[in-house]
């Protein structure tokens, strides 16, 4: 995936979870959904990041890799 195809990605996750949380109730399989989102965004924004770190570095960003979610999870904000 390029730079923009994860932005993109990551845009039509953030518009999925607006949906769901606007919506009045949510059911189990909608807070899961709004898990896995949160999720794969998180994972988008860390490969995100390892791609611009390595453009900084002179590396190749194609390089970079999705991490697990529970590596990408355990950060500190």
């Amino acid at each position: 995936m390029d730079d923009s195809e994860i932005r993109t990605r990551i845009d039509a996750l953030v518009e999925e979870e607006h949906r769901l949380r606007d919506s009045a109730e949510h059911t189990e399989e909608q807070r899961a959904r709004l898990r896995a989102i949160e999720e794969e965004r998180d994972q988008l924004w860390d490969l995100v990041r390892q791609r611009d770190a390595k453009r900084q570095y002179d590396e190749d960003p194609d390089t970079a890799q999705v991490r697990p979610k529970s590596e990408v999870e355990g950060y500190l904000q």
